[in-house]
Parts: structure tokens; sequence; C-alpha cells
């Protein structure tokens, strides 16, 4: 009996404690939240000095996407001028849910959220805002009557909704979490009325919606004025004519953390607004009618949804990368770089067809027509795999293989020799591409292309090395932006790491 009473007064007690311990409001909990979010410090000098600016990016028509090979985009350009002038390489982090792309803002799996935000003073709170880039109204996307090629002016607006106040029992479609769910409940209150708020999928984009109400299976959803210009080309069924708001600010977001980086940009932003070139790739993308559409109809080319192709030739390459055992978007990385997938392509020194193949190497195959496209990437790749053979007992890691191989390709094998003996000598890692590399560049120099170990003399070393670079951040892009998963770095395990890769490379979503 005493020790049941001891245990009970014991529980009493403690109950009595930690009922007295301060309670949380759910105000301190957001807050906590909110602080465990911002788990990183990467400022514009650690950029810096790993080498490369990530950028978290969507495929969109105005952001960046893939048209016959090149990689294009109006956010993907400035990006990439900002890069070169901070001597950068940028890299892309593909992420379509804006949810998600905050977090990873926020947990260092990017730099800064290049999606044509809109500044808003709830995003404020997570996130610092650029300069803006420019000024746009939202705008109601709606289809235009049936027969509406058959009406008249008067009678085609007489079935529109033009006074947001008609938007009042209305159903619209929105991405949930953003600007415009947002500025709907505003309006609704405005009006003094419900418009019926329709969150879309967490993962759809804002084109995908606006290409569902031209379709006929959702009848409104609201966008950027300048984004619903570039889809209003793409179907001209389509009306956008509506605002829903006043023009708002248009920027990039960036960690509260990154004071640096915000600097730099708001700096460069201020100074390319200055220049000519600036608005020139502006217009490119929003007020070039004829280019936009010929991109969005195009079988090759990321806007268009219902097409997953390069080139015309993703099936030969497919069949022919597994003869190297390469992922085919890296070899057609590579014969977008030789040829831009022409195969009427000829050089000056007569290399010829989509892998720019020289006629003495055709010979070697007994392949006479290099401009045949199936034999000319047969002629190729059998090259890329002899080359392959000779590196492959002596480098391992088969990434690192491929860097080799490619320069083999492209300058010759016995220049990327001469720059192995060369790192062997002066030291250096005979297996990294970073290594080799840069005694392959060494050999513009006379000290070097002289020396006692080298075979095959003087080499124009920059070409090999970009050469490499520029197809692998090809293919990279290609990966992300064709959604072919792979498992991303730590922040720290990608600083750590970046003297063993060598390169890093690269991704506007719509504004949201």
């Amino acid at each position: 009996m005493k020790l049941s009473i001891k245990i009970i007064c014991l529980f009493i007690a403690f109950s009595l404690f930690i009922g007295c311990r301060p309670s949380v409001s759910s105000g301190q909990v957001r807050e906590q939240k909110q602080k465990k979010e911002f788990i990183v410090n990467f400022d514009f000098d650690k950029i810096k000095e790993r080498g490369f600016l990530t950028a978290i990016m969507d495929n969109s028509s105005t952001g960046l996407f893939i048209y016959k090979g090149r990689t294009m985009g109006y956010e993907y350009e400035l990006l990439r001028l900002f890069c070169n002038e901070h001597n950068l390489q940028l890299r892309i982090n593909i992420t379509p849910n804006l949810k998600e792309a905050f977090n990873k803002l926020n947990t260092g799996d990017g730099d800064l959220l290049a999606y044509n935000l809109t500044v808003t003073k709830e995003r404020k709170k997570r996130i610092s805002f650029t300069r803006y880039h420019n000024l746009q109204k939202q705008v109601l996307i709606q289809r235009k009557p049936k027969n509406w090629r058959e009406l008249k002016l008067h009678e085609i607006e007489a079935a529109l909704v033009r006074n947001p106040i008609d938007l009042i029992g209305k159903k619209v479609c929105v991405r949930p979490h953003s600007s415009y769910y947002d500025r709907l409940v505003n309006l609704s209150d405005e009006i003094g009325g419900d418009i019926t708020i329709v969150p879309g999928e967490s993962n759809a984009e804002t084109e995908e919606l606006i290409r569902m109400v031209a379709d006929g299976e959702i009848d409104y959803t609201v966008a950027e004025e300048n984004v619903a210009l570039v889809n209003a080309i793409y179907y001209p069924v389509l009306d956008i004519k509506t605002a829903v708001s006043f023009p708002t600010q248009i920027a990039w977001g960036i960690r509260k953390d990154s004071p640096e980086l915000l600097s730099e940009l708001n700096s460069w932003i201020d100074k390319m607004k200055k220049k000519t070139e600036y608005y020139v790739i502006y217009n490119k993308y929003f007020k070039t009618s004829k280019s936009a559409l010929k991109r969005s109809r195009s079988r090759y080319s990321t806007i268009n949804k219902e097409e997953d192709n390069i080139s015309p030739y993703d099936a030969l390459i497919q069949e022919a990368a597994k003869k190297l055992n390469w992922d085919w978007y890296l070899l057609a990385a590579q014969i977008y770089k030789e040829s831009k997938f022409d195969p009427d392509a000829e050089s000056w020194a007569g290399a010829r067809g989509l892998m720019q193949v020289m006629p003495i190497t055709g010979e070697e195959y007994s392949v006479k027509d290099l401009f045949n496209p199936k034999q000319n990437i047969f002629v190729g790749t059998s090259h890329l795999l002899w080359l392959q053979n000779q590196w492959k007992n002596k480098i391992q890691d088969k990434n690192e293989r491929i860097k080799f191989v490619l320069a083999s390709y492209n300058v010759g094998l016995g220049h990327v020799q001469d720059a192995v003996r060369l790192t062997k000598k002066y030291g250096g890692s005979i297996t990294s591409w970073e290594d080799v590399s840069g005694y392959l560049l060494k050999k513009s120099y006379k000290k070097f292309f002289t020396d006692p170990v080298v075979q095959f003399g003087y080499c124009r070393g920059e070409e090999p090395v970009q050469y490499v670079k520029v197809i692998n951040d090809t293919y990279r892009i290609y990966k992300d932006v064709l959604r072919i998963e792979e498992p991303t770095a730590s922040l720290v395990n990608r600083y750590n790491f970046l003297s063993l890769t060598g390169f890093e490379c690269g991704g506007n979503r719509n504004a949201i």
C-alpha cells in the first residue's frame, strides 16, 4: 500500500513538472520551422571558390528548354551571361514543384530560384529577391467561343469574361502555393463574391494548365502576361486580355543568408538593363511570334509535351550507344556538338556528317558515304569504341575514362597521351581528367610541346578541353530536362569533390 502511494506521488510530481514547462505557441512553432529551414551558409565567396552556380529551374517555353538539341530559354540565357562574367559554370537543378524548389534553395541544393517569381510579402519572409527583371500583370486565360473565327469582334467579346466581377461563381484552376492562388483569394474578397479556386496538381506546370484551357479540359487559369503572350501564339483559341492584377515585380529568389550573391546579382541586373543585349534576349522569347510558334510545334522541342525527341536520329543514336555502353543522351550531346544534328555538315578540314568523320577514317571502316546518317554514326561510334579500348585498362573510372575518350576523338589519341606523359613527369594524377587536361592546355606552349616526353608536338589544347566540357554540360541538361533522375549530391559533397569531377554544368519557369 505504501509503495502504491509513493508511485502515485511520484507520478503527480512528474506531471506537475511537465505541466510547468513553458508552452510553445503556434507562432513559435512556425518560427522554429523557419529557422530549421535555413540550415546552410553558402554565399558568393564560396560559390566562386567552388566554381559553379546552381540554378533551380523548370522546363518551360521561357525559362529553359531544348530545341533541336540546343539549350534555350530567357532565364537560362541571362544566367549564362551572369556566370560567364563571373567565370562560373552554370549548373541546373530541374524542379517542377514550387514548394520543393523553395525547400531545395534553403537546404543548399541550389543557389537561386530562377523561376521568374512574383515578389510577395509572404515570400519575402522565406527568401530574398533580386532587383525585378520586369513588371507583369496577371491575366485570365480563357477560351474564345467555338466558332470564333466566324464571329464579329463584338460577338466574341460578349462571350468572354472582361470584368473580374464576372468571375463570381466560376471555377478557376491554378497552381497551389502560387502567387496566382493568392491573387484569386484577394480578388474574391475585393469583388465581394466567391471565385471557386481549384488547385491544380502540385507538380502541374502553369503551361500545362494553359494547354488544358486550350483543349477544353478546364475553363480558366491565370498566368503572367509575358508567359500568356508566348502561349497564345501556340494556341490561337486563347484570349489573354483580361487583367486580374496590377503590375507585379518579377525577380529571382535567393537564400536570406546570401547577401553577397544578392548584391552581385543586383549590380549585374542594373547594368544589364542599360544594355541592348538584355532587351534583345527579352524580345527573342516574348515578342518574336513566328520563332516561338515554330519551336512550340517542333517534334524536337521539350516545349511540345507530346514529344520527347531530341533529333530525327534518336533511334540510331540509342542503338549505337548500346555498343559503347553509354547513356544515349551522352552520345546525342556529342553529336550535337559535332554537327548540331546536320547530316550534311562539312568542316573546312573535310570532316563530314553528323559525327564529323574524316574520309580517311571512313575508309578504315569501308564506308564512303559519310553524309548518310546511319553510316556516319556507325563509323563515329566504331572509332569511339576503339578509343575506349585504348583507355580501358588505364582509366578504371568510367566517367573519367569517357572524358579521355571524347578528348581523343576531338584532337587525336596521341596528343592526349602526350598530356598524360607530361602529367606523370611534372606531377599530378594520370587518371584524373582535371590534372591531364591542365597539361593538354600547356601543349600550346613551346616549353611543353618541345619537352622530350612529347611525341606529337604542338596542340591547341583549349579546343579539346572545351569540347569535353561542353558535351558534359549539354549531357547533364538533356538528362535534367528530359526527367532522367540521378542522385543529388549534398552541398558539402559537391563542394568537396569539385576537384575530382573537373567540370560542372548546366538549368524560368513560368512566373508564379
